[in-house]
């Protein structure tokens, strides 16, 4: 039994440079070796033969939206029914891992029973094959050193939780905002522990533009995404990188450096994540951002009239 099932639901491979960062990435997690298990979900162009090229499994079928997007509590729920690792682990598919990861799943899951692992991403142009012979972690480690760029926080690439986390999702689509946030939220709310590993390990994100998209627009522009946010319960589900409790630390959660801007948003969220009340939320927010909420109520309106 493999410690963590990776998997992912990959875009089509018709685009060159998109086939070649996600087989790039694939390959990375192979790389791996036992610890990890990988499954692709979907039926998307050039995904059955890629998994059979590549010898991975895979799950294609996926429960979709009316337009065709799949749908994320599917994913996760071919994978949990599809595998018996310990911790699963959703990865976007452009994204590098490094051999690092295993001892960071290791040491929170020593530390806490329930949690969800998160973090920021590298951001890397990434044009070719890259060669997985021996030393290539080192390679790809001294190519982010050189050229690498760290994304701001905000949502993540990566979740990383027990089987037992997470049994039901919202019929998020994938691939469009909002989701990985709620992810956050809930694990909060749930009362999970939520880790930034950033300070123990990297990822590589791959840049790429939004052709694969509807008119190449980026995701947090299409209608799926206010779906997402909907779905989400609205947008004080919108949590980030900034409201993870822990960081991974040489070993040891640790709490994240105090500081006041911290500290009047950890006021903020209390009733929703403590007292899980979304009114109460929604008030809090009223009083920390009234201009913004304002701006909301407004939005709401005319939304209503119209």
């Amino acid at each position: 039994m493999s410690l963590i099932t990776l998997f992912t639901a990959p875009k089509p491979f018709r685009d060159a440079h998109i086939s070649t960062i996600q087989r790039n990435a694939l390959e990375s997690w192979k790389a791996l070796g036992p610890a990890v298990e990988i499954v692709l979900v979907g039926e998307e162009d050039g995904l059955a033969e890629t998994a059979a090229e590549m010898g991975l499994r895979h799950l294609p079928q996926v429960a979709r939206n009316a337009l065709g997007t799949p749908l994320v509590s599917s994913i996760f729920e071919l994978a949990r029914e599809h595998s018996d690792s310990p911790i699963l682990g959703y990865v976007n598919a452009d994204i590098l891992l490094l051999p690092e990861l295993i001892p960071a799943v290791e040491q929170v899951r020593a530390l806490r029973e329930r949690f969800l692992m998160v973090g920021q991403r590298w951001d890397l142009d990434v044009r070719e094959r890259l060669d997985f012979s021996p030393g290539w972690d080192d390679r790809l480690s001294a190519d982010i050193q050189a050229r690498g760029r760290l994304h701001p926080p905000g949502g993540s690439d990566y979740f990383f939780f027990p089987r037992a986390c997470f049994g039901h999702m919202p019929a998020f689509a994938i691939g469009r905002a909002g989701w990985d946030n709620w992810m956050i939220y809930e694990a909060r709310r749930s009362g999970w522990t939520v880790v930034n590993a950033t300070p123990s390990m990297r990822i590589v994100h791959q840049d790429h533009d939004y052709s694969h998209l509807p008119n190449g627009q980026p995701h947090y522009r299409l209608p799926e995404t206010n779906d997402n946010v909907r779905l989400a319960g609205g947008r004080r589900t919108i949590f980030g990188l900034w409201d993870c409790e822990r960081e991974l630390v040489q070993g040891e959660l640790r709490r994240p450096r105090l500081s006041w801007k911290r500290f009047w948003r950890e006021v903020e969220i209390f009733p929703l994540v403590k007292l899980r009340s979304m009114t109460l939320g929604q008030a809090f927010y009223a009083v920390f951002h009234p201009l913004k909420a304002y701006r909301e109520a407004r939005a709401w309106l005319r939304a209503r009239k119209s």
